[in-house]
Formats: structure tokens, sequence, C-alpha cells
């Protein structure tokens, strides 16, 4: 497949070589030809293809009056409110609701002349490591539909890999993003927390939740951030300073301190032939790399499950078959019984382990036991992030454990499943920038993914240094 940046799009149309309709018709085929990966719940083709026309007549009329996305044709994550369309967050809970209105970052896409080609699956509720989760079926990954996708933004990895669109929104709670962005093949990108607009996203952990974006190009995710970044008075949550529009620049990368975590590198569920990679891709690209020590690694995982699911058991109340979700048609006696048979309907099994542990983490006699220590450890893990970065300029690791699991494999042992997110939640614990680069896995033709890490504020700089990599800038 050939894949293009936003950039080399804009210019084909400069230069009339290609119109916007037959880039949407190019993206229907390749979404069409790979329908059995399952990465998309809804595709709106006549849509796409309507809003396409409409964006050819005004750029042939007015070239310089197109906004700075045109030729952008993007998915979206079904977790992400787009007004009069359909979101579910991959449950059943939420299979028939209509959105009334459209979240911010949908809304600013639009306004920048981008098309919204379809929505993607997505574990429930954005609750999973492998899209498996989805009321709507598992998603397959791009490369070896005999494994999973990663989760829990899977369906938006796997369109990216499959030239369904030019670039995907995701979200990322704890590596949603970066993770399947590895086991297919991708760029992933989280952005620095309460730079992007949350207002329209189903949140799963409030605190931790962070809307980015997947391509094959990092100057095309440059692109879409700063047009979906910026202060929003819906978010309430974002950065009071402005956020200044990213800019790719040049420089050497051999003069940066970069810093790796020994006992996340050296840990003893790291497969071999990730680590090979990881070395590999640091030799070859003449980095400067010093291992320092982490004395709070074992408490990343405990920490993020523990406040990531009592989030999550807030957030999910609301949803109890009255206003809005999924009703159950039991005959019942009372209105408790009512809402205990819909939220039974509703839910998978995955949202409902998650949000009995929260509601038990916030209980009585357990909220000091497990919630505010896991708040302490957080805080205690940002304050050593914060500290290293005084002295180094980006962090390197691995994205996964692994190659991707085989479909069903991680449902057998969850507590695996979990542990796996050990190289990407210390991003969101800390609310820092973080992308994931494909490597090459020469034992399997399944991809790896690395990634760098940056101070908080430091998109620009994080993706600059990935736009430096010898093979990294086009995934």
């Amino acid at each position: 497949m050939i894949f293009k940046s936003l950039s080399k799009i804009q210019s084909d149309l400069n230069h009339n070589e290609t119109t916007i309709l037959e880039l949407v018709e190019t993206y229907l085929s390749n979404i069409n030809k790979h329908e059995t990966n399952n990465a998309f719940v809804e595709v709106f083709a006549e849509e796409a293809r309507h809003r396409a026309e409409q964006l050819d007549g005004k750029f042939k009329n007015n070239p310089d009056a197109m906004g700075p996305l045109f030729g952008a044709v993007i998915s979206i994550k079904d977790n992400l409110c787009y007004e009069n369309h359909q979101v579910s967050a991959g449950s059943k809970m939420l299979a028939n609701f209509t959105s009334p209105y459209s979240a911010t970052v949908v809304q600013r896409l639009i306004d920048a002349d981008a098309i919204i080609i379809g929505r993607t699956n997505c574990d429930e509720f954005s609750m999973g490591s492998t899209s498996e989760t989805s009321f709507y079926g598992p998603v397959k990954n791009a490369v070896n539909v005999e494994h999973v996708a990663g989760g829990s933004s899977g369906g938006a990895a796997v369109s990216i890999k499959l030239n369904q669109c030019l670039a995907a929104i995701g979200s990322d709670t704890g590596g949603s993003i970066r993770q399947p962005a590895s086991f297919n093949g991708v760029l992933g990108f989280k952005p620095t927390y309460g730079i992007v607009s949350r207002w329209g996203l189903i949140a799963y952990g409030s605190s931790l939740d962070a809307i980015g974006v997947l391509s094959h190009d990092v100057s095309t995710i440059s692109d879409i951030i700063n047009v979906i970044s910026g202060q929003d008075q819906y978010d309430s949550t974002m950065l009071q300073e402005p956020v200044p529009q990213l800019k790719l620049e040049q420089f050497d990368l051999s003069h940066f301190k970069i810093a790796t975590l020994t006992e996340l590198v050296q840990h003893q569920k790291l497969d071999s032939s990730v680590k090979n990679s990881f070395d590999l891709f640091i030799k070859n690209e003449g980095l400067n790399v010093e291992e320092i020590s982490f004395p709070l690694t074992e408490y990343l995982v405990p920490a993020y499950y523990i406040l990531c699911c009592a989030e999550a058991s807030s957030n999910l109340s609301r949803f109890d078959g009255i206003r809005y979700g999924h009703k159950s048609s039991e005959d019942v006696e009372n209105f408790n019984q009512q809402i205990k048979n819909s939220r039974t309907e509703g839910f998978g099994l995955e949202v409902k382990k998650r949000i009995i542990l929260g509601n038990y983490v916030l209980s009585e006699g357990y909220y000091d036991a497990y919630f505010k220590k896991a708040q302490q450890v957080r805080s205690l893990i940002k304050t050593f992030i914060d500290d290293l970065f005084d002295k180094y300029d980006f962090i390197i690791l691995p994205t996964t454990t692994s190659e991707a699991w085989l479909l069903g494999e991680s449902t057998k042992d969850p507590i695996e499943m979990y542990l796996a997110d050990m190289y990407t939640v210390l991003a969101n614990l800390c609310g820092i920038p973080a992308i994931n680069i494909p490597l090459t896995n020469k034992n399997s033709i399944l991809p790896l993914g690395i990634q760098i890490l940056a101070k908080s504020g430091n998109d620009g700089r994080i993706l600059s240094f990935v736009s430096n990599l010898s093979n990294a800038s086009k995934a």
C-alpha cells in the first residue's frame, strides 16, 4: 500500500492529480476489502461522498478558502460524540444511542474541512487491551487476522494500517492508542493531558483519558493536533495556559540525553524479541541512552487499575436505562430491580469487573487502604518522572511486552493482560506526551513498537524527535 502524508495529499490536490472524492473512494474500497478485520462499527459512506463533492467544489471555486485539514479523511473511535450519529463505546448499553451534539475534537475536525469516514471498533467503554470486549465482536490484527489488534483503540490502529483513512482519532487511558499502534505497526500519539478537550468523549478514567491521533506520518499527526488542541470552555480540566502550535524542527538526535528505566527494560516479562529490537533501534539511531533505576516500577499497574476503575465506577453510574442507555424489558416489581436488570444486560463482563473493583476501592473501610494509597503512589511516580526530566530530554521504553497475542489468549488470563500495560500506563499517570514508533520484528511478520516519552507540554519536541529518526517519520 502507498501511504501519503496530509501535505502530499494537499500537494496532489493543488496540482489536480487527484480529488477529495477519489481519496474517499479509495478508503471506502479498502474498508470493504478488509471488512473481516472488523475495524469499523459504522461507515459513513454516502455522507463522506457527499461531503467530498462539496469540498471539491469549494476547492475548485476558492482554494484559498480551504481549511487546514482539507483532503484529510479521518476515522473516529466509537466513544466520541458526533451530532446526529450513533455512538456506543462498543457497548450494548449504548447500542442505539444517537448523540445530540459533537465532541469538541470532532467539531474542530469538521470546521477544518476534514471528512469523518466512520466510527471505529474498540473495547467496551475502552476497557481492555485487545479490542475483544466490544459488543460488535473483536477487531482482528491488520497483519495477521489470527491475532488481536490491541486495545482499546484497536479499530483505529487497524484502519490506519490497512489504509482505510489518513488518520484516526483514538483515546488513551493507559496505552489505548500506543499499544494497538505497536501491535499493528503504525504511529500512535498520546498528547499531554489537558491540551486536547475531552468534551464529548465517553469517559473511562477522567484524570487519565487523553484523545490522540494515529497515522503513518508524524507531520500528519502534528497537523491534526494543531487543529484539535487548544482551550475549550466545555472542559474545565484543560491546561490554563495557551497551547502553542506545534512545529517540526530539525536537530541532531545524538545531542539529546535519553533515559530508559532499568526495571522495565530488564523485566522478566519482556520478550527477548522486543528487547533485541529495542536495543538494535537505539544502536542504529545512535541515541545517547542511559539506564536509570525506577524503584516504583512494581506499583505502576496496581496504582493505575485502582484509580481508573474507581473513576470508571463513578463515570458509568449514569448508565441506568432510565434517561438513556439499554433498558431491560423484563417485568419488575420495583425501580431498583429495573436498574439492576438494565445494567446487568447492558454491560459486558470486563466492564462489570472493573465497576465492582472501582466500587470496592471507594467503599468505606477500603478507601484509605487502596484508593488513597494509589493516589499517593501516583504522586510519587509523577514527582520521580518530573525530576528525571530535569536531567534528561526524553525517556525511551518498549511499548509492549511482546508482539500481538492470539485471539482469545489474553482473555484466559486477564491478569497477564493487565500486567502488559506496565510500559504504557506511566505516561497517563504522569499526564505526559508519549508516542509509539513501529519496529521491525526479525522473528515474525507481526510488528513491535517502542515509546518516546517527554516532559509535560513538550508535544512539539517529541514529534520533532520522531521526525528526525531515520526510519520512523513514516510507519
